[in-house]
């Protein structure tokens, strides 16, 4: 389908002290602009609170409820107590080069196969031309974290393989060769790097022969294992963000104040094609992305459109193919919907997921798409930059046709200041209804210089699911001052680190330590957790869906860890179930399509389920 020209949305007038460091010639005025808004990091900067008149948006009757009782759920830091001393290197040293504002991602995995979810944290490095003395300072590299099942964690990077430093950014997870192992994709700077799970703690670096290391000029983001021909074996989707190199970002030459060096917007940078990889079956893939149509033109200027930070796999219409809903960085979204013949049809626009719903693009960073609603109609949760609200995007009456409804579901007001990252939807509460957190944190350090309403530290957000389409903003009230300590946030992940069948989450920083948050919730809810083994499908099931039924209402999950900012999320889908003590039954649908019906399940318990042959 023809896209529009890449947009390009004008600043907002309270960028006019800084539109004449920037070279910025067009203002326009007014909240739309704003809401549309995204430009540069100074040009995208956020406005007073009094300009963007939060407090004057209508709180919609649904989330204004006054008998509303938030549960008690606090979450606790036990970063240090867990055995967790990661850093998060960016390399900086004054030039302010772009990659060095992004993050990292991080992973919840079970690497060993233990039932137990370990931890990988993705690393930047030294710049080549700036590094130390690599004999005193060792180069920094991803950094593998075992756990004992009970939420304590040891460093067992070292001899592992995966100590190759490179400017790393995000991380998929997935077992492409079906041998019962999870296996690790690395994005980054440079291209992307492949490690093949040898068992015993050890891999390796397979990137050559497996043929997925992309291009030397490649800055790859996000990534998924997905098997979008059902044909049980996992292929590979790799996201792209710019055409990038230090010469280019001297080129662009952003300044915060007309004199001083600041971290800029991807505007000014061609964007980049991704990979999508076709799993061969013998430890190679093959590169069909430009067969696959999942590469789209600018037509205007017949570059590449696409500025990726953001990947959700998922089954939109239902035909039981995944398709996939990709989060740009101020040019439009894209959908790819699967024609179930190895190739994709770009419906972004048509869809509604392409813009807000004035047709402006926005910063859009993480994101995380489910079945939401009683009903089971989907959701799109982005992540988008400060003064633009996140998007919730929900379906409509019928399948790829969607409208954010942010404003409606009260995550718009609250959500509009902070710059958001990672996002994804997690039943924190155990009550069976999907909540959503998002980790933020702003690019520039000097922020609060230019803009008195910003922050670089920010804290998280957490919205909990009140039913009848609200999400009520959570405080530290409810879930205590640990999660909403401000920090840079970036990747983001859940898993149940110790075993008691709650979600725990882990944010990652820039240039900083990760926080690693234990979910102490004590409602007395019950839940349901299941691990899924496929056969005849990919050996991690991935992209299985799970309906659970439970007095007379239904939730959906799907097994599917790539989610959030580039990061992924463990593969154990957990239902909810509040006070309910009886689950009528759990229907899976194997990605190859045959349907399995398990009427007798133990709550309160982590079932593993192996598809039929």
């Amino acid at each position: 389908m023809k896209q529009p020209p890449e947009q390009t949305p004008p600043p907002d007038q309270d960028d006019a002290v800084l539109s004449r460091g920037l070279r910025v010639s067009a203002i326009v005025l007014g909240v739309l602009a704003i809401i549309g808004g995204g430009i540069v990091v100074i040009a995208r900067l956020n406005k007073p609170v009094a300009r963007v008149q939060v407090t004057t948006l209508a709180v919609p009757q649904s989330a204004a409820r006054t008998n509303l009782v938030i549960p008690l759920v606090p979450f606790e830091d036990i970063t240090a107590s867990a055995g967790i001393h990661f850093r998060q290197e960016t390399g900086a040293y004054g030039e302010k080069l772009l990659p060095e504002t992004m993050g990292g991602g991080v992973a919840f995995l079970d690497f060993d196969g233990d039932g137990a979810p370990d931890l990988l944290f993705v690393n930047g490095s030294y710049w080549p031309w700036k590094s130390p003395d690599s004999k005193t300072t060792p180069p920094p590299g991803v950094a593998l974290y075992h756990n004992d099942g009970t939420g304590k964690f040891t460093d067992v990077t070292s001899g592992s393989g995966l100590e190759a430093p490179f400017y790393g950014m995000g991380v998929a997870v997935g077992d492409y060769d079906n041998d019962g192992r999870v296996d690790i994709l690395i994005t980054g700077v440079g291209g992307a790097r492949l490690f093949h799970n040898l068992g015993g703690g050890r891999f390796q670096n397979v990137t050559v022969e497996a043929g997925v290391g992309g291009l030397a000029e490649d800055w790859s983001t996000s990534a998924s294992f997905l098997d979008y021909d059902n044909d049980g074996l996992l292929d590979l989707y790799v996201a792209n963000y710019v055409h990038w190199s230090r010469e280019i970002d001297a080129k662009v030459g952003y300044k915060i104040d007309g004199n001083t060096r600041a971290y800029g917007p991807p505007m000014n940078f061609e964007g980049a094609f991704p990979h999508l990889y076709h799993n061969e079956g013998n430890g190679h893939f093959r590169d069909v992305s430009e067969s696959s149509g999942v590469r789209v033109k600018n037509p205007a200027t017949g570059v590449p459109m696409a500025k990726t930070l953001g990947l959700a796999p998922i089954d939109l219409n239902g035909d039981g193919y995944l398709d996939l809903v990709v989060a740009n960085d101020t040019v439009q979204n894209m959908v790819f919907t699967n024609r179930h013949d190895g190739t994709f049809s770009e419906v972004g626009a048509a869809s509604g997921l392409a813009f807000d719903n004035n047709g402006n693009a926005r910063g859009a960073m993480g994101i995380d798409a489910v079945r939401l609603t009683g009903d089971g109609r989907r959701a799109v949760a982005i992540g988008n930059f400060a003064n633009e609200m996140t998007a919730f995007y929900l379906e409509g009456a019928h399948p790829l046709e969607f409208t954010d409804d942010a404003i409606a579901w009260g995550v718009g007001p609250a959500s509009r200041l902070p710059l958001k990252f990672g996002i994804f939807f997690f039943d924190y509460d155990l009550d069976g209804r999907l909540d959503l957190l998002s980790s933020n944190g702003h690019l520039e350090e000097e922020i609060s210089r230019v803009q008195a309403s910003q922050t670089y530290r920010q804290a998280a957000q957490l919205f909990w699911n009140a039913g009848g389409s609200s999400l009520v903003p959570v405080g530290t009230k409810e879930s205590g001052l640990d999660l909403f300590r401000p920090i840079v946030g970036r990747g983001s992940a859940y898993a149940d680190i110790d075993g008691d069948g709650d979600l725990d989450v882990v944010m990652a920083q820039v240039g900083g330590p990760p926080v690693l948050l234990r979910n102490n919730q004590a409602l007395g809810h019950h839940f349901l957790r299941l691990k899924l083994r496929g056969t005849e499908s990919n050996r991690d099931a991935i992209g299985a869906n799970v309906a659970l039924s439970a007095d007379g209402e239904t939730q959906w999950r799907q097994v599917m860890p790539t989610k959030s900012y580039l990061s992924a999320s463990e593969l154990t889908v957990t239902f909810g179930l509040g006070r309910q003590t009886h689950v009528e039954q759990v229907e899976i649908t194997w990605p190859r399509g045959r349907k399995q019906v398990l009427r007798e399940v133990k709550i309160d318990s982590t079932m593993v389920v192996d598809e039929p042959r």
